[in-house]
């Protein structure tokens, strides 16, 4: 089997089984994992690695959170009533977010993917406890809250969990429903920015063959086939383990690829 594909399997298995255990989209594995394995082919330019990375991430992010969703709503985890109330403002800033990446240089990107995975992790390592009276916010609230995660995934090509997640747990939802929630909302992210990547990239100049826009279609493939079968897994160990622990897992994992991805750039 091809070295590269290999690596979007084993790609696949590891997001899908952290998008079903900490309600992320599994992008945060998945987005280095393909800076790595473009980099390394040839026929993918440089100066097109990193849209195509987020775009791909996107797009496999579709499958990976359906089958996280169902796993988690199946015990009793998902707030649907947050999904919808989110998601009015999610899409548009998803969508948008993906127009002005598509106008941002690789190395920016990668940049400004390594702060914002340091600030996420170093927030859940802080374990700030939220007051008690805090409530989720009206719907204003919500548009904006969506509007916000939708921008910031799609520029560095998540589900929106490491946002989602810790916005929730500030409105005082517990964790376990927080992860759940978040995973159903990956959902709307990624529809919404693997859309505006297709969109937005169809007519740039040097895409490889099997791209279309800003998703490269075996990476796709590779990734979102295995991510299905391992989403369920983490979804099981998320209601099995403490609150703490998924915390202290969920920062870490954030810390060490944001150490390998830092190192890589600089």
């Amino acid at each position: 089997m091809d070295t590269v594909f290999l690596a979007y399997l084993l790609t696949g298995a590891l997001s899908g089984f952290l998008a079903g255990l900490l309600g992320v989209g599994g992008g945060i594995i998945i987005v280095p994992m393909l800076v790595l394995c473009f980099s390394l082919q040839p026929q993918i330019p440089h100066e097109l690695v990193m849209h195509l990375a987020l775009g791909t991430s996107l797009a496999t992010i579709i499958f990976t959170s359906m089958s996280s969703a169902y796993s988690h709503h199946k015990r009793g985890a998902v707030r649907w009533s947050i999904v919808f109330l989110i998601s009015v403002g999610i899409i548009p800033g998803t969508f948008f977010g993906s127009y002005f990446v598509a106008r941002m240089s690789t190395n920016f990107l990668k940049g400004l993917f390594v702060i914002f995975l340091f600030y996420v992790g170093i927030q859940m390592l802080r374990n700030k406890k939220p007051k008690p009276s805090r409530n989720l916010p009206g719907w204003g609230g919500m548009f904006g809250a969506g509007g916000v995660i939708g921008v910031f995934s799609s520029m560095v090509g998540i589900g929106g969990g490491t946002l989602s997640v810790p916005f929730m747990i500030w409105c005082n939802i517990p964790m376990h429903e927080a992860i759940g929630t978040s995973a159903a909302i990956g959902f709307f992210i990624a529809c919404a920015g693997a859309g505006g990547y297709i969109v937005n990239g169809l007519h740039s100049a040097n895409l490889p063959q099997c791209a279309v826009g800003y998703v490269y279609l075996p990476a796709l493939l590779g990734i979102a086939v295995i991510s299905i079968l391992t989403a369920p897994l983490g979804a099981w160990l998320a209601h099995r383990w403490p609150v703490p622990r998924l915390k202290i897992a969920f920062a870490f994992l954030l810390f060490f690829i944001g150490i390998i991805m830092a190192y890589r750039l600089f």
